[in-house]
């Protein structure tokens, strides 16, 4: 059985570039949707093993595949953003985007340009890619299958409706905007650290 995760700081603190209405909605009603659609995806396939009865394998598969994937993005999505405090890539990661992008500007406008034309129940990422051995940004559109296998997400922005609709409404390059300003890159450092 997985757990909710504990947000890292106290929901009114993105404001303003994230609203703790926002915040609150995403996090206690649709990552925990996700959570508890995960754990009651587990008890049917424990059950389907214990019974020996696989008839509905693959609607259980697919939910596993769909709720879990929700889940990790999630949680990765609110630990990546943090108060708004100057935060940077560390050496090697800035160093490293120098390498695959030319320049962090670069990166920052391929990031955004991308993020923007992201199509429906879509995320945006920046991840490690260790058999190529350099960053990409991906889209993945449908987060469990549209994913490139052996990456290592390090960076992600929900770009599904329900993550700024309430505060943004249709302008997603103004939630894109706002989001550069909430980056935890220490967050990001770490996880380009664990993989280094």
């Amino acid at each position: 059985m997985i757990n909710k995760i504990v947000l890292p700081y106290p929901v009114d603190a993105l404001e303003p570039y994230y609203s703790k209405e926002t915040l609150v909605l995403h996090y206690d009603i649709l990552y925990s949707g996700y959570v508890d659609n995960t754990n009651k995806t587990e008890e049917k396939l424990s059950a389907a093993r214990r019974e020996n009865n696989f008839e509905n394998i693959k609607c259980l598969e697919k939910d596993l595949s769909f709720y879990g994937s929700g889940v990790i993005l999630h949680e990765m999505f609110f630990k990546n953003m943090g108060i708004p405090i100057p935060s940077n890539p560390n050496i090697s990661l800035m160093e490293q985007i120098n390498i695959d992008f030319g320049s962090y500007e670069k990166f920052k406008n391929q990031f955004t340009e991308s993020s923007k034309v992201v199509e429906a129940s879509g995320w945006n990422l920046l991840v490690w890619v260790p058999r190529f051995k350099k960053l990409e940004i991906l889209q993945c559109e449908k987060h469990q299958n549209l994913t490139l296998w052996g990456c290592v997400p390090l960076l992600v922005l929900d770009m599904w409706e329900h993550s700024y609709y309430l505060q943004y409404k249709t302008k997603r390059i103004d939630y894109i905007n706002a989001f550069w300003n909430i980056i935890n890159w220490n967050e990001v450092n770490k996880r380009w650290d664990s993989i280094m």
